[in-house]
């Protein structure tokens, strides 16, 4: 492939990602993500003929006027886009595969001081949201999504979807015939590295304890109660009331930790749980006559 064609490429790759794009001009002049890759493969060339100082020079030049600060040693794949970039890191021995995506704020870093293979490895069509950061000699699988300002530290298989720090997997893509990746490809994209369903893991599971622990009180103020009826019936005299002395639970009812889906209208739509108010106290009852009255 020549030089004007991989220039091409890497401009056609922006409009299939970027719906701000509007013309070839406008990314050649505008798109510091597209500067910064030209200005690395200026750079790697260099780093290859062993002109590691001129290499580092040249990068420094990049990162200077893009933001974007990548080592003219790491190998990167064709059709990689960087999209705004400011603030982007890609260490020395960082390899991207084919049509990966980064937003700003993304570090592919190392977690070692030692030689070696110290930075992540990327497959194919692999997209991470801004402000991820991916440290350590790991490797992510094709068609894997990191969620944004995440924090990965562990290998991911290929196709799973990650959030959260650390980063934990919340979703795996099914397997899809070759049509439909391309039309998913079209008109699936997921900016950020976040689709609109993805869950919080965390959020699902403090939910979950909050309902278990609500339907225990429950069923124990259900036992407390039939206790009561069966004391009442083997001593022959009718129940008791509930005994004014306990405290109440407070009650977990209407406590969210998300918000509903847009979907989902609902009349409460807020993150927590409401405000509850004390109870009026209730002045005692005195059955007896005060002294001296009729």
């Amino acid at each position: 492939m020549s030089v004007w064609q991989r220039l091409k490429e890497d401009i056609d790759s922006v409009f299939a990602r970027d719906p701000a794009a509007r013309s070839r001009i406008e990314i050649v002049l505008t798109y510091p993500g597209i500067h910064a890759i030209w200005w690395h493969r200026f750079a790697h060339q260099l780093w290859r003929w062993r002109l590691s100082l001129l290499a580092r020079m040249v990068a420094n030049i990049s990162r200077w006027l893009t933001g974007i600060e990548i080592h003219p040693a790491a190998k990167i794949g064709r059709r990689f886009f960087i999209d705004h970039g400011m603030g982007v890191v890609i260490g020395e021995t960082a390899e991207i595969g084919d049509d990966c995506t980064l937003y700003h704020g993304v570090t592919l870093g190392g977690t070692q001081w030692s030689a070696g293979k110290r930075h992540p490895t990327l497959g194919n069509g692999v997209v991470v949201g801004a402000g991820a950061k991916i440290l350590g000699p790991i490797t992510l699988g094709d068609g894997v999504r990191v969620g944004s300002n995440a924090v990965l530290l562990q290998d991911a298989p290929p196709g799973t979807t990650l959030v959260g720090i650390p980063a934990r997997i919340v979703g795996q893509r099914p397997q899809i015939s070759e049509q439909q990746a391309r039309i998913a490809q079209r008109l699936g994209f997921d900016a950020y590295g976040a689709a609109q369903d993805m869950p919080d893991p965390v959020a699902e599971v403090i939910d979950r304890l909050l309902n278990h622990v609500q339907a225990g009180d429950d069923r124990l103020a259900s036992l407390a109660a039939r206790v009561r009826a069966l004391q009442a019936q083997m001593a022959g005299t009718p129940p008791e009331p509930a005994p004014t002395e306990d405290p109440p639970l407070p009650s977990l009812a209407g406590c969210h930790l998300a918000r509903a889906p847009a979907n989902e209208p609902t009349e409460v739509d807020v993150v927590g749980c409401p405000t509850q108010t004390a109870p009026k106290p209730v002045p005692p009852t005195n059955t007896n006559p005060p002294p001296g009255s009729a």
